[in-house]
């Protein structure tokens, strides 16, 4: 059994489809011939986490726990409530205490938030678990020579995750692949943190660098291993997000009799899709049945704004907030739906993403209605797949006529699964490809 050792901030894992990935693969590489060692934070700083998940984790697993420095602790004790360094945090903490889900890009921002954003993109470079680099090289270094792995790898978010693959990669000459979830200098919300250019010229040297020095990197989208195959001449191979089918299992839950569109995740002011909520509110008042019989099935933290649009629309009465919950119920709602709700971000720089719960959703068979980007990489997966449409924010045809195509089937009773081959998304596939790559570096 070959070893690779997988340096993750996330673990355990929180809800989101993308920080599962390497819950998933760690469940199915021992199947693939190698066995995983996890790397993680033991006091990191989270803002959620999903017990159920725990049971993809197999007992045997080895998890190595290394205390972390979180600036956002020290920031929040100097500077009050909502002062973190972190983007991601930030943004959740803001949710959970009744804020706005993505501060970064609201205009919204106290002075207290706007200094501590400068001082986590300016002092803490590429981001604020750079504290940890120092010290888990020393340890990893002395870990290795006592307990060879075959291959390392780093995945982020965070990004400086790659600087300790790299220390070591160096120093040990051990096969490392960088795993970018999500991109680094190219994603959508930097532009929103006062980088100064010394700090914007870092990050992209550091990228560059990292880019150059792995043995491989690996991307989840097509964008983003297009932008990285114009950094480096090694290889860049792709390995999306995924699903579980094991997750997806049995029956699909009863249907309640309600016309259900259901989203589950953050839904952030940024993504909040007006043309949806308009054209859903002109149905409702033109059709006392529709009205009835619609509900919005919010499952995760939601943005004041996008509640208060929902209301102005005149549909307050037909939202069920069910707050945040765990993967289990929210594979379940996704399996009930009547329509699949996933709005993008209203970002330009958005496009390249591929949303985690995307493939889920194609994994649920329900027809899924995209708001944004009509070009970007989530419309040609849905077109693809034929598992829905993805509609402009301002394309209001569009998105009326597939509520409408919607409506008459649930009333007809015939709402049916829908999307053709979504298998190569399973994560079990997505694993042995994984382990194809692995086995190519170590030959």
């Amino acid at each position: 059994m070959k070893r690779v050792l997988v340096i993750t901030y996330y673990w355990p894992p929180t809800g989101g489809s993308g920080v599962q990935r390497w819950v998933k693969f760690a469940k199915y590489l021992p199947s693939e011939g190698w066995e995983p060692v996890i790397y993680t934070p033991e006091n990191p700083e989270r803002t959620s986490y999903d017990e159920t998940l725990l049971a993809d984790v197999s007992p045997s697993l080895e998890i190595i726990r290394r205390p972390i420095m979180e600036p956002y602790n020290l920031y929040r004790r100097l500077l009050g409530k909502g002062a973190s360094t972190d983007l991601k945090t930030l943004t959740a903490k803001a949710a959970s205490d009744g804020d706005v889900v993505t501060p970064i890009s609201s205009g919204r921002k106290s002075l207290k938030q706007r200094l501590s954003l400068w001082i986590r993109a300016n002092v803490f470079v590429p981001d604020p678990r750079v504290t940890w680099l120092r010290p888990s090289v020393r340890f990893l270094k002395k870990y290795l020579k006592e307990h060879p792995v075959d291959v390392i790898v780093t995945t982020g978010p965070p990004q400086s995750m790659h600087l300790i693959g790299e220390r070591l990669h160096k120093d040990l000459g051990i096969p490392w692949v960088a795993d970018f979830r999500d991109p680094w200098t190219k994603m959508y919300y930097l532009k929103h943190l006062p980088l100064t250019k010394r700090s914007w010229r870092r990050l992209h040297e550091m990228e560059e660098r990292v880019a150059r020095e792995a043995s491989a990197v690996l991307t989840v989208t097509p964008m983003v291993r297009d932008y990285f195959k114009g950094l480096t001449s090694r290889p860049v191979p792709m390995i999306t997000n995924g699903y579980d089918a094991e997750d997806f299992a049995g029956e699909a839950p009863a249907s309640d009799g309600n016309f259900n569109l259901v989203h589950t995740g953050l839904f952030a002011a940024d993504g909040n899709p007006l043309v949806l909520w308009k054209v859903l509110g002109e149905m409702a008042a033109s059709e006392p049945e529709f009205k009835e019989k619609l509900r919005l099935r919010l499952s995760g933290k939601v943005d004041k704004e996008v509640l208060e649009a929902i209301s102005a629309a005149g549909l307050g009465d037909n939202v069920m907030d069910l707050g945040y919950c765990d993967h289990k119920k929210a594979v379940a709602e996704q399996r009930a739906a009547s329509v699949l709700l996933l709005p993008l971000r209203n970002d330009p720089e958005y496009r390249v993403i591929l949303p985690g719960k995307l493939f889920e959703y194609l994994a649920a068979r329900r027809p899924i209605l995209g708001i944004g980007q009509e070009d970007g990489a989530m419309a040609v997966v849905l077109k693809e797949t034929g598992a829905g449409i993805i509609a402009d924010w301002n394309n209001e045809k569009t998105v009326r006529d597939s509520l409408e195509a919607a409506w008459r089937a649930f009333k007809d009773g015939q709402i049916e699964e829908c999307g053709g081959d979504v298998a190569r998304f399973e994560r079990r596939a997505l694993t042995s490809e994984l382990a194809g790559l692995l086995n190519g570096l170590v030959n």
